[in-house]
């Protein structure tokens, strides 16, 4: 009999990969969700055995589907897969019920490995892939919303890398959003930025990247009311003037900018060289900074916004790929898919 299965992940090409993990010869019935209320919609529909399930997703995300689950008394085994390797994420998630943490993203190997150890498969002489699996296989790069999801889960890993490495300088948990993929006129990018208020005053670093076929500049901006909260974080107790906000400025950015790069550098199998970080504007408005940047018309931008949990300190990573980028992002993806 068809072991029932959820993958509940708000990336497609989250879904898909996952689904191509599962050992071939397991008779499974797959079925998947977006987010944690789809996933809640479609369990009462087919009383799942197994939920895979993605922390960082929209509606619902991951905690909060896992909470829902034990308030029902739901006993699904669920396995979390997710971008966001914080060891505080995995604890928590094992706290509320989970079964197991695989970080994204995940292998054959590992997943073979992952459902032989809590004893959900073995080897079987009978059942395939359902038909279920094989439609995953079929991904158009040349479809907008396909390359935009594509990319979106592409720099959800790398996040979760950049977030892992500011929550072990600073020994806290930083919160982790959906990031925000747009291809967009640059003119466009200040109304799209979902960071900030639009009069807020904000301090920002600027850093070029370059590698095989790639270009584009990494933003680091930093809500100005943020400062004297990172710099009790970071020990600093001297007077906090525009030199000592420039010097927490810059060593935020070298973390995040450069994790987030070398998660995507990963991925792609490619080197990003990075340039050194020029400051971009301190304690100006958002229109003003971004109007600074006028090197290209068009952009595939994306943004991720850390914040730092009960701390008041918040941050806008924004990477901004320069057109020509978009040919070859869509074969080092196919790689990948």
């Amino acid at each position: 009999m068809a072991v029932s299965i959820i993958i509940c992940d708000d990336s497609r090409m989250a879904r898909n990969q996952l689904a191509r993990c599962l050992p071939p010869d397991w008779e499974v019935d797959i079925h998947f969700a977006e987010d944690g209320r789809h996933c809640l919609e479609v369990a009462s529909q087919v009383e799942p055995k197994l939920v895979f399930l993605d922390l960082n997703m929209p509606e619902m995300d991951g905690y909060e589907t896992l909470e829902e689950f034990n308030a029902q008394n739901l006993g699904y085994d669920v396995i979390v897969v997710s971008g966001d390797i914080q060891p505080d994420a995995q604890a928590r998630v094992v706290g509320l019920g989970a079964i197991d943490f695989v970080k994204k993203p995940i292998s054959k190997e590992k997943m073979l490995a992952t459902l032989e150890s809590h004893g959900l498969y073995s080897e079987t002489a009978a059942g395939t892939k359902t038909e279920a699996v094989r439609e995953t296989a079929e991904t158009d790069l040349n479809d907008k919303a396909t390359f935009i999801d594509a990319c979106q889960e592409i720099a959800n890993i790398a996040m979760g890398r950049a977030g892992d490495s500011l929550a072990r300088f600073l020994d806290v948990f930083v919160e982790l959003p959906v990031p925000k993929v747009n291809h967009i006129e640059l003119s466009e990018l200040v109304m799209a930025l979902q960071f900030a208020e639009q009069d807020t005053t904000v301090s920002s670093v600027c850093q070029g990247f370059i590698g095989p076929g790639l270009s584009g500049e990494a933003l680091i901006i930093f809500n100005d009311s943020s400062f004297k909260n990172i710099a009790e974080l970071m020990k600093y107790q001297g007077k906090i003037d525009d030199h000592v906000e420039l010097e927490l400025l810059m060593d935020i950015s070298n973390i995040l900018v450069g994790a987030c790069l070398q998660g995507i550098s990963d991925q792609l199998d490619i080197s990003l060289s990075q340039g050194h970080p020029v400051v971009l504007g301190q304690h100006v408005m958002i229109p003003n900074l971004i109007k600074r940047n006028k090197q290209w018309r068009k952009t595939l931008s994306i943004e991720i916004n850390y914040s730092i949990e009960n701390r008041g300190v918040d941050c806008d990573l924004l990477l901004l790929f320069t057109e020509d980028c978009i040919e070859t992002l869509k074969q080092r993806i196919s790689y990948i898919i």
